[in-house]
């Protein structure tokens, strides 16, 4: 019997080494250890065997079966291995292969004006300040001299929040002017800062967006006046647009928040659209000396402190730089539109003849 033995293991052993796939080595498996199979049949013959040649003859043909039964995982293993490979190789990638051809990335025009306003006011020695876009009401309208009762205070323009432990309502912030109460209120004079960054109003439209950009100014010295304020003033908007010659115009307003306070107006064609050329004259930003009423809410005495505050739309002014009539397309990511008004993140902020000195 150990003779049968030999030869059915060496027999079995070359079906499975020649099972070429899955399939033909499932078929040499079901034929040696399937209920039909030989092996299988091996063990049927046990119960006419004698207890001594039964107990021999048992343990021999159970040692064949667990060693083909390895010997058939072993090759499956091989198999599978295989058809992994040539899977491998059949739907390989060359990732050597140069990439497709891409737009090159821009400045967004909003960040490559707000770049601008930081370098020319820069080179007058402002400091850029920064703070939360959520604000308690106290900042965005109280310290601001702004009643209650005035209109942005309604919730039909300003985003109020829920301020759950807190004793003062909580906003979007409206305006980028908290950031001048706080840094009164952690600075000493002489201060000089400008406050770039995110403004929210409950306003949509092709000139309008809930979300929008401002920058506001603030000096607070002694011996400011309204020579200082007009003098900056100029100097930015003849640097920014790049018309050393651009008339600047100051128109009597009221703001709560200054006192005198004037609306800024630059000379343009209303026609053509030009800056600076023309006999029209276009509203560009709001400015003012700051009320006494600040100065007092951030504990300054405005009988030895004076300053000055503006205030201007960085869309608003992006708009009229490069002539883009409509707002919404800066916040659509068109790569189009951002390939034909963004800036080249190589091409640094420079100064021209005529910016501020």
């Amino acid at each position: 019997m150990s003779d049968d033995l030999s030869i059915i293991e060496t027999e079995a052993r070359d079906a499975i080494a020649a099972a070429a796939d899955p399939a033909a080595l499932d078929a040499v498996r079901v034929g040696l250890l399937g209920k039909s199979g030989r092996v299988t049949a091996l063990l049927k013959t046990l119960g006419t065997l004698d207890p001594e040649t039964r107990k021999a003859f048992g343990a021999s043909v159970n040692d064949l079966k667990a060693g083909l039964a390895d010997a058939i995982e072993q090759r499956r293993a091989m198999l599978d291995a295989a058809a992994l490979a040539a899977r491998l190789e059949a739907e390989r990638i060359d990732v050597t292969l140069p990439a497709r051809p891409e737009r090159r990335g821009s400045i967004h025009p909003i960040s490559r004006t707000m770049e601008e306003m930081a370098a020319i006011f820069g080179a007058m020695g402002f400091a850029v300040a920064d703070g939360p876009d959520v604000e308690e009401d106290w900042y965005n309208f109280g310290a601001l001299n702004i009643p209650a009762h005035h209109p942005a205070r309604a919730m039909m323009d300003t985003f109020y929040l829920k301020s759950a432990g807190r004793n003062r309502p909580m906003v979007l912030r409206t305006q980028t002017s908290p950031l001048q109460i706080r840094t009164m209120l952690s600075a000493e004079p002489p201060i000089r800062i400008i406050a770039p960054g995110r403004t929210y109003r409950s306003d949509h439209d092709a000139t309008h967006s809930p979300m929008f950009h401002q920058c506001e100014g603030l000096v607070i010295d002694q011996g400011i006046t309204l020579a200082h304020l007009k003098g900056c003033l100029i100097d930015f908007l003849r640097a920014y647009f790049e018309r050393p010659d651009l008339k600047v115009r100051f128109r009597a307003s009221y703001f709560p928040f200054t006192e005198p306070s004037m609306e800024v107006d630059i000379a343009w064609d209303r026609k053509s659209g030009e800056i600076g050329g023309g006999a029209d004259w276009l509203e560009i930003l709001g400015s003012g000396m700051v009320h006494p009423n600040v100065l007092a809410n951030c504990g300054l005495d405005p009988r030895d402190f004076q300053g000055f505050a503006f205030g201007m739309g960085v869309e608003r002014l992006t708009m009229l730089k490069h002539g883009i009539a409509d707002l919404r397309p800066f916040f659509e990511s068109d790569i189009r539109w951002l390939a034909h008004y963004g800036a080249s993140p190589m091409a640094p902020v420079t100064l021209h003849e005529g910016d501020a000195r």
